[in-house]
């Protein structure tokens, strides 16, 4: 067969679309006959992508930093083998960098009549939900030469959780509520507010938790021993404005603040407390409430998982008006926010006293580590103005925390790494001391 061009071999193979053919291919192709003919027999023999049927399984949820599978099952109803290149495209925060092209790129063979399953490995970089894209399949021939290709939308979404790094600390905290709660040998010597049993006087107790009663009918003298009130309301909230889109290190404030809020949900829950979440702004982002204790931080979690800080300044107003409507009776408010002075004194500031009448009000602020680094930090011109610039800061946040503290509130300021142990041991303490 004599080809005189692009247009004879498409003329007579006709079962080359037009298009497919690039121009260097085109001008090879019409001085070599059996090449053109090798061509399109290849392009002929090459597995139909249209008829191919695609179905996902796998993992719909997962912990940031940990890896996720997300299997494609590929049929071929066809009468041709398959041999195909198939790329499985997701967004780009579904992966580390510099892994996508290994992770999302297979080969496989699929006989006619049969299927088969590849396996994605997502490593997510951000919380939130990952929505899978379209799928690129090119099948070609059995001599590689030419090659026919589609594309399938295959829906699957994977939500990827918060991390809760902070889980390492909750052993410890456990241990130290079971002393608070009378369940080890080690028992409060302090008030508490339920009473739990008499046991003999140590040298040390004090006298006021002498029961005279009991220790007229004993022949030792017998005090009361005390565990801290159960069944509690804990109302954590996260502020999701603009402050919390700061970064420290790493991660955005909010990032911090939910692995806080996590740690301390946990606990609370094993301390036989209620707790609820609100996540605030102008408005709210999402709101957790009336979970039993086993669903409390799964929920907590599934909340937290699509949240993103606003670049919005958090209505004070608002914020305080849904946590008196959440929390009519007395309750532990957990407000997880910035220690800023102006957001504070001009917002939140002139509207505690609603809080600290009815609730006792407890607030948690992310402080950077590079600004005591900074404060420290001597040599030349340039470092004296850092540690000048630093100090100013911390002397803000202090009285910032002093003006919160007469109003009532208590106050923890610790940085990432510390902020959600030193959170849990704040409401240990209030625990313990009767204030909840």
């Amino acid at each position: 067969m004599a080809l005189t061009g692009r247009a004879a071999l498409l003329a007579a193979l006709g079962s080359i679309p037009v298009g497919v053919l690039e121009p260097s291919w085109a001008g090879m192709l019409a001085v070599n006959s059996p090449i053109a003919l090798a061509c399109a027999i290849d392009y002929a023999l090459a597995a139909p992508v249209r008829s191919l049927v695609l179905g996902r399984s796998g993992d719909t949820s997962v912990r940031l930093g940990e890896p996720a599978n997300v299997h494609l099952t590929l049929t071929n109803p066809g009468g041709r083998t398959l041999r195909a290149r198939v790329r499985d495209a997701w967004p780009p925060s579904s992966w580390t960098p510099g892994t996508e092209a290994a992770a999302s790129r297979h080969e496989l063979v699929v006989p006619a009549g049969e299927r088969r399953r590849l396996t994605t490995r997502l490593l997510p970089t951000r919380r939130g939900d990952r929505h899978a894209d379209r799928v690129t399949i090119r099948s070609y021939g059995p001599l590689g030469l030419w090659a026919r290709q589609g594309s399938q939308v295959v829906p699957w979404a994977v939500r990827v959780l918060p991390p809760f790094t902070s889980r390492r600390h909750l052993p410890s905290r456990l241990a130290r509520l079971r002393e608070l709660d009378g369940r080890t040998s080690l028992l409060t010597r302090g008030e508490g507010t339920e009473f739990d049993s008499l046991r003999d006087y140590i040298p040390g107790d004090d006298t006021r938790s002498i029961d005279w009663r009991a220790t007229a009918r004993r022949p030792k003298v017998a005090v009361r021993t005390w565990r801290p009130e159960r069944d509690r309301h804990i109302l954590i909230c996260l502020d999701t404005g603009r402050t919390s889109a700061g970064r420290v290190g790493d991660a955005p404030r909010l990032d911090s603040a939910m692995d806080a809020a996590l740690l301390l949900a946990a606990l609370a829950t094993r301390a036989g407390d209620r707790v609820d979440l609100l996540a605030h702004d102008r408005r709210p982002r999402a709101q957790v409430q009336g979970r039993a204790a086993a669903d409390v931080l799964p929920s907590f979690v599934n909340a937290m998982a699509t949240l993103e800080p606003e670049l919005v300044e958090t209505d004070s107003r608002t914020l305080v008006s849904t946590i008196l409507r959440n929390a009519p009776r007395r309750s532990l408010v957990v407000l997880l926010t910035s220690l800023d002075a102006a957001p504070v004194e001009e917002g939140l500031l002139p509207l505690l006293p609603r809080l600290t009448k009815r609730h006792t009000v407890l607030l948690a602020s992310v402080a950077d580590p590079h600004v005591a680094a900074m404060a420290g930090s001597r040599g030349d011109v340039d470092a004296v103005y850092e540690a000048a610039a630093a100090t100013q800061t911390q002397a803000q946040r202090r009285r910032t925390a002093d003006q919160l503290s007469r109003h009532g509130v208590h106050v923890v300021d610790a940085t990432p790494d510390t902020l959600a142990p030193t959170l849990a041991d704040a409401y240990l303490s209030l625990k313990a001391a009767g204030r909840l």
